[in-house]
């Protein structure tokens, strides 16, 4: 009997998490509803619109750096993308304090966050990665100190702050799906279409990235260029999430290991879109899981990294054993 062609699976796969995720939105909007559905169904469509957008940027950001770096244990929060946010979210208190943080608009603050973290990790990543040939474990190594680097330098800041600012910036820190901020959604929307974009137009590139320096450069891929601009788009996916709903530790490291498995290949066409889905089918499948059945006595952010740190482990004993 001959055997079903490969293809089929990944497009399979990415089949059913689609409807997955179709399923986990319509639940999440219509599931409970009681009342005036004028008022229901746009306070939902964008809370769900957040919901989404950070599956895309988490999952997103997971791949594309496991893709640098052929690694498929590490996130852009191992490596410190997270802890950076921390210490400039402390930084902004420390130095201009809850009450003027607050009349500045949150649109403005986003941007001009999003592009110190940018300029911040293009800076550290072009020094791991670009300047010299450096080996992964020194790498990771770095990327480790640095992330220890900053969120020593964040809880400095935060043992010498005010306890009532203290409380606000822990309000600020903690991963929360309920309380995203609707004034960001917009400049988030944007942002992940024009990075879905280029993302697009880098699949063929991806794919050659992810064989190794040495063979990308062999067959013709500018290394350097490419990198610095999936460097960039990762701390642009990053500072989007946490912005919207806080720091993520584990979760992008869920989603891309379970994407591998569903579709079956390494290829990006399919392990992005599969990435993605399974982000959403977790956060707003999750979400109303929590909201119509717990009635928010969890925290989804707390299920999700538990989850998460449990899959880390397992892939790191996975690889020792190998």
């Amino acid at each position: 009997m001959a055997k079903k062609p490969t293809w089929r699976r990944p497009r399979v796969a990415l089949v059913v998490l689609a409807f997955g995720a179709i399923a986990a939105a319509l639940a999440f909007m219509t599931i409970g509803v009681k009342g005036n559905w004028d008022f229901v169904l746009p306070f939902r469509s964008a809370k769900l619109l957040g919901l989404v957008l950070v599956a895309y940027a988490v999952a997103t950001a997971t791949v594309l750096f496991q893709t640098v770096t052929q690694n498929r244990i590490l996130t852009p929060a191992v490596m410190g993308f997270d802890s950076l946010y921390v210490a400039l979210q402390t930084a902004l208190v420390f130095f201009l304090g809850t009450r003027d943080l607050a009349s500045v608009d949150m649109r403005l603050r986003f941007v001009l966050e999003t592009l110190l973290m940018v300029g911040m990790s293009m800076a550290l990543f072009y020094w791991l990665f670009l300047s010299r040939q450096r080996s992964l474990h020194l790498v990771v190594l770095a990327g480790v100190v640095c992330g220890v680097f900053f969120r020593s330098l964040a809880h400095m800041m935060q043992r010498i702050l005010d306890p009532n600012e203290f409380i606000a910036l822990q309000d600020m820190l903690f991963a929360s799906f309920n309380s995203i901020d609707q004034q960001l959604l917009a400049v988030s929307a944007v942002i992940v279409l024009a990075t879905a974009f280029v993302s697009r137009r880098l699949l063929t590139k991806l794919d050659v990235l992810a064989l190794g320096r040495d063979v990308a450069i062999n067959l013709g891929i500018d290394y350097q260029r490419v990198v610095l601009l999936l460097f960039a788009m990762i701390a642009v996916l990053v500072s989007v999430s946490t912005a919207l709903v806080g720091p993520i530790t584990f979760f992008g490291l869920l989603v891309a290991n379970l994407a591998y498995q569903a579709v079956g290949t390494d290829r990006h066409k399919y392990t992005l879109p599969a990435a993605t889905l399974l982000a959403i089918i977790a956060l707003v499948g999750g979400q109303t899981v929590l909201e119509r059945v717990f009635g928010f006595d969890t925290a989804l952010s707390i299920i999700i990294e538990f989850t998460g740190g449990i899959a880390f482990m397992l892939l790191l004993y996975r690889n020792l054993r190998r």
